[in-house]
């Protein structure tokens, strides 16, 4: 059957069809459309999931490949750091079960991060890796792959770059869903593969490896993954097309007056193992070889390599010599300007030479678009990126702005890290308080680099639900062990947002699909910080409060901001709109120079409408008859720009967000009081259990005080040791959660 499918969902058939049994994968544009589809299929017999990181979903899936079973892993680029300590590893030791290492690297950075290409993991790690061309070569080498590794006993890596992991397609598949085959549980109790006990273990399994890659380029010879076509006689043209770049090569040699059916042509999926047969005819038929190849030349590195072992003396056109560019994806323009490059070669035994034609005398500059996208741009209006309209970010970073504010300081000199996410969208206008952005859960060791380097202003760290999951929880347990004063914001939204509103741990259970939620604000307590406050960044006032004191205290303080993202819960029917009483409007429009919100906007007055008076002006009415509009479409009633409203006319109702649906919130709700810090049932006058889960029998304060016996200071959990033990002995109340004037904003 012909379905249209994206080249992240071909992998994913390709793997139903050879029979996978696991997929572990962590949310990352461009590869995360393989688990996110595989999750809306019925698949009895599988498990998919996406996991913490990409290093647990590396080791799952590897530890289901040793036990003899087929799995599959997905992350992007940035994925494989994360997960080449494990990766590695695994590599030295091999597999029993097949194991497939998606990766999908971004040239042209249009996903954000490091344009990083991934194949120089493969080289290495002496790990074969497949790069398809095209949507249905994706299916058909997700399919290979597997075999590949079977075969050889070794993780093979899959290849796809967002062009090809993007891009909707046609091709043909099967429309049933086969059970995985059953296979038994291999048990294997090897110490000299499975460990890395003593150096002649890890040098025998180096050599080990060093072969399973060979064992792999003989299967992929077999297979016949890659081709070569020599054409004419010796001394003509040669081309060397690494995955995707082969796509791009007919309409490239139109460009440049060339025919196809001239020129020798060497198709690789593969990069590592080095189809070294191939490369050597390649070599031996040609006078001038141009090598395509995205970001790296890491093929043409090989190819000299393997010209100078052979001694032959060919031109080689690429990246080495200057001709191709080793930034951004390869359009056929770029590829036709390699191909004039190339000048003459020589054609037959008559020593005839013909020249490249057709693009230098027909056609622009290869480079001409970008001088025409540059003019073109010159005249498109600034379009930051900010955050949706109602995101509770939004509340974050006008509260911590206030908040700096508050505390007498200038934002200009209080250092504020960033991390990966939405939360990085305050680097931008209208907060520009973000400074930076590293990596997955850097915010909070890179800010303590900040302290410890004598900054005099506080430091403040920024970070995600799900990005704090990842990668987050190692520098705040090193924030509370070292003592480092700084202030954390988590800012739970409840979802892995920015790649398309996967689960993470915090995510509520109806959506964990069998798992369960782990709740940040059970969780944070027991890190021992200094000082922990739960906030609804709809509340402005109650966030800045909590924000400004933490700032001049000592210790490790953390904030967990606390609201549902707001494009999952206007689908879960939460949300209002914000009222709009223009007669009270002076235009001062800082409801959206301070908030930013898309939802609001300005545009001409009705001539009959009653307007505020302008307090620039002094005139009566809004100069030029201009007035604020809202855009109900967008606008979730989060109240934030009433907040700031100087006049009051723009206003939210007071009773909460379903309740502005006419709906009352019920106690078992996500982000309901009844789910805060210290639970619900003291807020409704009911004592708490000693079973309670964080009844007083359960705190730091512990056993002795319960038996009537006073704690000493050096005892391990003693006062001083707790929580709030920032000014030593001293009492300090620990906020509690919503308190009444942080309560959730209507």
């Amino acid at each position: 059957m012909r379905r249209i499918v994206t080249g992240n969902q071909a992998v994913a058939l390709g793997a139903l069809r050879s029979g996978v049994r696991v997929v572990t994968g962590y949310p990352g544009t461009p590869s995360t459309g393989v688990v996110e589809h595989l999750l809306t299929m019925d698949l009895p017999g599988r498990h998919v999931e996406w996991s913490t990181n990409e290093k647990v979903a590396f080791e799952i899936a590897a530890g289901a490949a040793w036990a003899g079973q087929r799995a599959l892993v997905t992350m992007k680029m940035s994925g494989v750091n994360v997960a080449y300590d494990a990766l590695i590893s695994i590599a030295y030791s091999g597999t029993n079960g097949g194991l497939v290492i998606y990766v999908a690297d971004d040239p042209g950075v249009s996903a954000g991060m490091a344009e990083q290409d991934s194949r120089g993991f493969a080289l290495l790690s002496d790990l074969p890796m497949l790069e398809p061309a095209t949507v249905a070569e994706a299916y058909e080498l997700a399919a290979a792959a597997f075999e590949i590794s079977e075969r050889a006993k070794t993780p093979v890596f899959l290849r796809l770059t967002t062009a090809v992991a993007l891009t909707h397609v046609g091709i043909d598949v099967p429309t049933d869903v086969p059970l995985p085959p059953t296979r038994g549980v291999i048990l294997e109790r090897s110490i000299a593969r499975c460990t890395k006990a003593g150096a002649k273990i890890c040098l025998d399994q180096h050599r080990a490896l060093i072969e399973r890659l060979a064992v792999a380029g003989d299967a992929i010879r077999e297979m016949g993954l890659n081709s070569l076509a020599l054409v004419g006689e010796p001394g003509g043209l040669g081309v060397v097309a690494v995955g995707p770049t082969f796509a791009y090569l007919s309409e490239a040699l139109a460009l440049a007056g060339l025919e196809e059916h001239r020129i020798s042509l060497l198709k690789t999926v593969t990069t590592t193992p080095f189809p070294l047969q191939e490369a050597e005819a390649l070599l031996r038929h040609c006078s001038v070889v141009l090598v395509l190849e995205e970001l790296e030349p890491f093929f043409e590195r090989e190819l000299w390599i393997a010209a100078r072992r052979i001694g032959v003396d060919v031109r080689i056109v690429g990246k080495l010599d200057g001709t191709l560019s080793r930034l951004e994806e390869y359009r056929a323009d770029e590829i036709a300007r390699g191909l004039v490059a190339c000048g003459t070669w020589h054609v037959g035994t008559a020593n005839k030479k013909e020249p490249a034609r057709g693009l230098a005398d027909t056609t622009p500059d290869a480079s001409s678009h970008k001088l025409h996208a540059t003019s073109y741009e010159r005249l498109a209006a600034p379009r930051p990126i900010t955050v949706c309209a109602g995101c509770p970010h939004r509340g974050t970073y006008m509260a911590i702005e206030a908040a700096i504010k508050k505390a007498g300081l200038s934002k200009d000199a209080v250092m504020v890290t960033g991390d990966i996410g939405c939360t990085i969208l305050g680097m931008n206008p209208p907060f520009e308080l973000v400074w930076n952005e590293v990596s997955m859960g850097s915010s909070v060791s890179l800010a303590q680099g900040y302290v410890h380097a004598g900054i005099g202003t506080p430091v403040i760290a920024t970070i995600g639900d799900s990005t704090f999951f990842h990668g987050g929880i190692p520098g705040l347990l090193n924030a509370v062990q070292h003592r480092v004063p700084l202030t954390l914001v988590v800012m739970d939204n409840g979802w892995t947002a920015m790649t398309g509103m996967q689960v993470n741990p915090g995510t509520e259970d109806a959506f964990q699909d069998g798992g369960r939620r782990l709740d940040l604000a059970a969780i944070l307590p027991a890190f021992g910080a200094d000082r922990f406050d739960i906030v609804d960044p709809y509340d402005l006032a109650a966030m800045t409060t909590v924000l400004a004191d933490g700032l001049g205290q000592p210790g490790v303080k953390v904030v967990l901001a606390r609201r549902e993202c707001a494009i999952q819960a206007r689908r879960h029917g939460v949300g209002g709109t914000i009222a709009f009483d223009a007669s009270k409007c002076l235009l001062c429009k800082r409801c959206i120079k301070v908030t930013g919100c898309p939802a609001l906007g300005c545009s001409a007055a009705d001539d009959t409408e009653q307007l505020g008076q302008n307090r620039v002006s002094g005139s009566s009415g809004s100069a030029g008859r201009e007035r604020i509009t809202v855009d109900t479409a967008l606008c979730n009633g989060c109240g934030l720009c009433a907040e700031v409203c100087p006049t009051g006319a723009l206003g939210r109702s007071q009773d909460g967000d379903r309740e502005r649906l006419g709906e009352k919130r019920q106690p078992n709700d996500r982000f309901s009081k009844d789910q805060t810090q210290n639970g619900h049932r003291e807020r409704l006058g009911e004592k708490r259990q000693p079973n309670d889960r964080f009844s007083k029998d359960q705190t730091q304060d512990g056993d002795r005080e319960r038996l009537g016996e006073k704690r000493q200071p050096n005892d391990r959990f003693s006062k001083d040791q707790t929580q709030n033990s920032g000014q030593g002995l001293e009492e300090k109340p620990r906020s509690t959660g919503f308190s009444s004037d942080q309560k959730e904003a209507a």
